[in-house]
This record gives C-alpha cells, sequence and structure tokens, in this order.
C-alpha cells in the first residue's frame, strides 16, 4: 500500500514537470522577437530565390548551346556524332541543333587572297621564279564534301600543289625570253588551265595574277643586252631606210627637172618669137602693177602735153 502512493506520488511529478517544460517552451516562443521571425521568413525566400536562378542558369546554358549564328558571308555545315557530315549548307543567320550531338563548322564564303611562289625550269633549262596571286572562294553547295575530303583547311591542301602542278606544266612549253616578251599569254594559260583544275576541287578562283617574275642575275643581263642590240638594230635599219628614201626623192626630182627642161626647150624651140612676147608682156604687166601702188607715179589723160617741155 505504502509502495502504491509512492509511485502514484511519483508519476504525477513527472507529470507536472513535463507540462512545466512544454508551457516553459511554448512561453520562450512565443516570446521570441518578430525580427527574428522575419529574418527566417527572408532567409527563405532568399534559398528559393536562389534555387530558381539555378533553374534558370541551367535552362539558359541549355538553350544557348542548342543556338548558333552564321554571320554574312559565311556558311555552315553540320557534323553530328551518329550519322557524321550532313549534305545540307546552313546559310546566313540564327539557328537550333542538339548539343553535345551536333556541332557546327563554319566556312568563309567570300573571296580571299592568297600568294603562291613556285620555282619551276623553262623551256631552255632557266630556273624561273614566279609568284601568283590568287583570289579564291569555295562553291558553297559543295562544302559537305569539302569538309569530308579536304577537311576545314581545304586551301592549304589543294591550292599550293595544284598551282606548282600548273606553273610547271605551263613554263615548260617557254623558253625563258618568251616568258617575258610574251607574259601575257602565259598568264592566260596558266589562268585558263589552274581554273579548271580548282573546279575539280570544288573552288572558284574569281582572278589569277602573276605578280612576280624572275630569273638567275646572268640571264637577266644577257636577256637585257640582246634587247639593246635589237633596238640599235632597229634604229640602224631605220636610218639605212630614211637614206634609201631621201636618194629616190632626189633622183626623182633632177628626173623631174630634167624633163621639165626638156619641155621648155621644145616649146621654146616650135614657138620661140611668140613665148618671148609672151613673157615681155607678162613683164611689163608686173611693172605696170607695182607702179600703181606708187604715191610718186602721176598719169595723164592721152593727147595732153606735160607741164614741162620734156626733150625729145
Amino acid at each position: 500500500m505504502h509502495s502504491f502512493h509512492l509511485k502514484q506520488k511519483q508519476d504525477s511529478s513527472y507529470s507536472y514537470f513535463k507540462n512545466y517544460i512544454r508551457c516553459s517552451i511554448r512561453q520562450e516562443i512565443l516570446s521570441y522577437p518578430r525580427e527574428f521571425v522575419e529574418r527566417n521568413m527572408a532567409a527563405q525566400l532568399f534559398n528559393n530565390i536562389g534555387r530558381l536562378g539555378l533553374g534558370l542558369a541551367i535552362a539558359g546554358g541549355v538553350v544557348n548551346s542548342a543556338l548558333y549564328t552564321v554571320d554574312g558571308g559565311h556558311r555552315a555545315v553540320i557534323f553530328d556524332r551518329f550519322v557524321g557530315v550532313k549534305p545540307n549548307v546552313v546559310g546566313e543567320g540564327t539557328h537550333f541543333l542538339i548539343p553535345w550531338v551536333q556541332k557546327p563548322i563554319i566556312f568563309d564564303v567570300r573571296s580571299r587572297p592568297r600568294n603562291i611562289p613556285v620555282i619551276t625550269g623553262s623551256k631552255d633549262l632557266q630556273n624561273v621564279n614566279i609568284t601568283l596571286r590568287i583570289l579564291f572562294r569555295p562553291v558553297a553547295a559543295q562544302l559537305p564534301k569539302i569538309y569530308m575530303t579536304l577537311g576545314g583547311d581545304y586551301d592549304e591542301r589543294v591550292l599550293p600543289s595544284i598551282t606548282n602542278e600548273v606553273l610547271k606544266a605551263v613554263v615548260a612549253q617557254f623558253d625563258a625570253s618568251e616568258m617575258i616578251t610574251q607574259r601575257e599569254l602565259v598568264s592566260q594559260k596558266v589562268s585558263e588551265e589552274l581554273t579548271e583544275r580548282g573546279s575539280q576541287f570544288g573552288l572558284i578562283l574569281d582572278d589569277i595574277s602573276i605578280t612576280h617574275l624572275t630569273f638567275s642575275k646572268e640571264f637577266t643581263m644577257a636577256v637585257e643586252m640582246k634587247q639593246v642590240a635589237q633596238q640599235e638594230a632597229e634604229r640602224a635599219r631605220f636610218l639605212v631606210e630614211k637614206a634609201e628614201q631621201h636618194k629616190k626623192a632626189t633622183v626623182i626630182t633632177a628626173e623631174g627637172d630634167s624633163q621639165a627642161a626638156s619641155l621648155l626647150a621644145k616649146a621654146f624651140g616650135e614657138s620661140g618669137e611668140a613665148l618671148v612676147e609672151l613673157r615681155r608682156l607678162e613683164a611689163a604687166e608686173d611693172i605696170a602693177y607695182q607702179m600703181s601702188k606708187s604715191r610718186n607715179v602721176v598719169y595723164l589723160p592721152s593727147g595732153q602735153g606735160t607741164l614741162l617741155q620734156l626733150p625729145q
């Protein structure tokens, strides 16, 4: 009996202590200041905003990786990790692709210049140094094929090779001196053959010109001396022809004078007195004309005497 009352007393003490703790905690919670609650709410709000911003950043990164831009004067070829290079050529503007699966390869389709130096031999075995300036661009429709067969540096792989090949073939058809005197013809043949070879690789060559053409120093001096000798020969030939023309003119003039003298003598023999009278009348007419212009000459009517008696 005594132990029962003792246990009952302990239970009641435990319940009282438990209720006391609950009331204390509740009072402490209710006694917290309003700033603490507001701070907790603000922290939760910032956490939510941070999570939202992180999600937007991830979404933006995914969208950005799915977009690509092709600038003006360029074209794009799409490489797919599963199917390889696609046959379509993408034009200018902003386009979509599958991130991490597809990749755009951008090509410049505008005309670009390139200088290519080549050392080759002429028909007479003279060393010739030639530099070509080439304006080239790819055929836009053939960009997938160009990328698959040649790669992105197609111009570096193709242009030096075909230029060297064509120049060796064309220059071997001319002597070194002909390379100088017929430079325009050489340039035309190089342009025609190089344009045809470039088209086989999907390249358009808009302009081809020889910008540099030199030979060895000894050969250059020999050519210059030959040209000077030819010019001197042409000058001597001109002087000879001029002397011949002058000689012919002198002979023709002498023959004309001789023929005129013969005709004059013949005419004088046929009508000598009449010809003398004609010449006298012409001389008198000329004298009268000259005297008519003089102020010291006075004309009197016919049949009248002069004021002074002139001696007979």
